[in-house]
């Protein structure tokens, strides 16, 4: 096999939709071992009709719903399972996440993966008109629109197989934006990579949010792990969060109904530009690592719900293009993100999933290393540039 092999899954334009089951690879030499596809469609209950496609290579195996927005729902590495225990049953097929809810909070019926997307419109709070009627519902649209095509594949210099699905989000009189998105695992590092590109495939200008939803519980984020960060500036986003403070790196023990704590943060980078996010168990034999191009998501959200297990107890790292505020406090700020009629912007994530105590190490000494080039900014209270609460006293 010369070059990239292409598998379609998925393409309603053509009709084509692959059964369920192990997905039959080229007959080719060369293929690594280890190396799995299997597409299926959930039955039953709220998952109903929900698309998986569960890509496998070396020490890596990936989950991934083309149903919801290309979200990743579980990943597994030398067979601990990273992800959280949702209270929600899923994956929900978005059919049963009332978006449209007058709370803004329906987003919330179907929120139970790994990563997910917050955007494109929006990614933030909910927002309502003048008449009180719901514009912007929280975290966004794209998170539950279906991906019409989906496609996997294959490379052999270096070994590595992606599933890439193409997400619409565009109705007539608004926003026409196109999610590209591309989910890959290769054989010489334990690292998922995603690629997505939005497009604005209007003939008017578009402004848009993005913001990737990254969760862990246990066995990563349980009492006593500890959040990394190479810190420029930081604050609580609200008076709640401010109470804790003096904890934000630190996930507690899990205590009935405390409500969630969030915390705005401007990240630093090493010379080439990428910043480093690392969440490590109390033993520092587990945990999970993300890194990005700062110039493509400069904002970041610590997010910790630190309620009960049966209550979703999980903690989000969450860089994005904004602050996940209204979306109109976002645009006073001048944090959208404006597209030309045509044009698209390019954003990549690695989350590398971490097994053993030395990579726990290698990841907190690189992150070290960013925050050595300069002093943190801590505010224990909100600001007014971080968020509305900010401005508030």
């Amino acid at each position: 096999m010369m070059g990239t092999t292409e598998i379609v899954l998925t393409d309603v334009a053509r009709g084509i939709h692959r059964a369920d089951g192990n997905i039959d690879l080229p007959a080719v030499s060369g293929l690594p071992s280890g190396l799995r596809v299997d597409g299926r469609t959930l039955r039953g209950g709220r998952s109903e009709g929900v698309q998986v496609v569960e890509l496998a290579l070396g020490s890596l195996r990936v989950a991934v719903i083309p149903t919801r927005g290309m979200a990743i729902w579980k990943a597994w590495r030398d067979g601990i399972e990273f992800g959280w225990q949702s209270p929600v049953a899923g994956p929900v097929h978005p059919a049963f996440v009332p978006l449209a809810e007058p709370s803004g909070f329906g987003w919330l019926d179907g929120f139970d993966e790994l990563l997910c997307r917050c955007g494109l419109e929006s990614n933030g709070a909910p927002e309502w008109d003048e008449r009180g009627r719901l514009r912007w519902p929280l975290h966004g649209r794209i998170g539950n629109a279906p991906a019409h095509r989906v496609v996997v594949a294959l490379d052999l210099a270096p070994a590595s197989v992606a599933v890439t699905g193409t997400v619409d989000e565009a109705r007539l009189f608004g926003a026409k934006l196109r999610l590209n998105s591309t989910t890959r695992i290769r054989a010489d590092r334990p690292v998922i990579e995603v690629t997505d590109r939005v497009e604005n495939r209007s003939g008017e200008p578009a402004t848009i949010e993005l913001l990737y939803h990254v969760n862990l519980g246990a066995p990563v984020a349980t009492a006593g792990a500890r959040v990394h960060l190479p810190v420029r500036e930081l604050a609580p986003r609200d008076a709640r969060a401010a109470t804790r403070f003096g904890e934000w790196a630190q996930v507690g023990a899990a205590e009935a109904g405390r409500p969630e704590e969030v915390f705005f943060a401007e990240l630093q980078g090493d010379a080439a530009g990428r910043t480093h996010a690392l969440i490590a168990a109390a033993d520092e034999a587990l945990g999970a690592s993300l890194r990005w191009p700062l110039a493509q998501l400069p904002r970041f959200t610590l997010w910790k719900n630190p309620q009960l297990a049966a209550d979703g107890c999980v903690t989000g790292l969450e860089p994005a293009t904004n602050h996940p505020n209204a979306r109109s406090f976002e645009e006073r700020a001048g944090r959208l993100v404006t597209l030309a009629p045509g044009a698209a912007r390019e954003f990549t994530l690695e989350l590398e999933l971490h097994t053993d105590g030395a990579a726990v190490a290698q990841a907190r000494a690189a992150i070290a290393a960013i925050q050595a080039q300069a002093a943190p900014r801590f505010h224990p209270q909100p600001v007014a540039h971080l968020s509305p609460e900010g401005g508030a006293r």
